[in-house]
């Protein structure tokens, strides 16, 4: 059994399994990716009904607008002019690499994709894993701050672990599962919301069973 089922067991039995919302267009899970990043999924979702709104969904109509404008609509998340100007330089790269086509930015090799992701402006490797696994279904993990905090708190890493460390951690212990590693990223964030937050409250914590003697 991979490592870390007994965790996504322990996950889905407290909180189910997550449903995946439906895009309203193939690029809508990429751009929902990089808007989402750092933000509440209350937040992520105020941000992308606004965008739905004003038609944003649309690379040309991000291309078009100024990253004021962009930066308004996705304000609920934070960090919205830095986002904007991350959407436009990702929405530029993509029209220009690849004419406006997910299917042909998907059919990329995973390697390549996440190393050209990188090399977009702005673009930091929890965005670009969170574009492959949320936004294309390839099997990357994002290790963000969640994951860190679980993975160290129950020495399944130590501390001075690094972002690379942890994702290779999670994509092993799920055995490069796709859907699992979806899963996992999303029920993550959600005890690590409520539980394994900087000052933990582990006591009703669904993986306290799990945690080593002593912990």
């Amino acid at each position: 059994m991979p490592r870390l089922a007994p965790y996504l067991d322990a996950l889905r039995a407290r909180y189910g399994t997550p449903r995946p919302s439906e895009p309203g267009t193939t690029l809508e899970p990429v751009l929902r990716a990089i808007v989402s990043a750092g933000a509440t999924p209350k937040a992520a979702e105020k941000a992308l009904h606004t965008m739905k709104v004003f038609g944003l969904l649309d690379p040309a109509r991000i291309r078009e607008l100024d990253p004021d404008t962009i930066a308004m609509a996705i304000k609920p998340v934070g960090g919205a002019h830095a986002k904007a100007v991350r959407l436009k330089t990702f929405v530029a790269w993509f029209v220009d690499r690849f004419g406006g086509d997910v299917e042909r930015l998907r059919a990329l090799p995973p390697h390549q994709l996440r190393e050209e992701l990188l090399g977009i402006g702005g673009m930091g490797p929890e965005t670009a894993d969170a574009i492959l696994l949320e936004g294309l279904g390839v099997p990357a993990a994002v290790a963000d701050t969640y994951a860190y905090r679980v993975l160290t708190r129950h020495e399944i890493l130590g501390e001075e672990a690094g972002y690379d460390d942890v994702k290779d951690a999670i994509e092993k212990g799920l055995a490069g599962d796709a859907a699992a590693l979806l899963k996992f990223r999303a029920l993550l964030g959600r005890v690590g919301r409520e539980y394994c937050r900087p000052k933990a409250r582990c006591e009703e914590c669904p993986l306290r069973p799990l945690l080593p003697p002593g912990r």
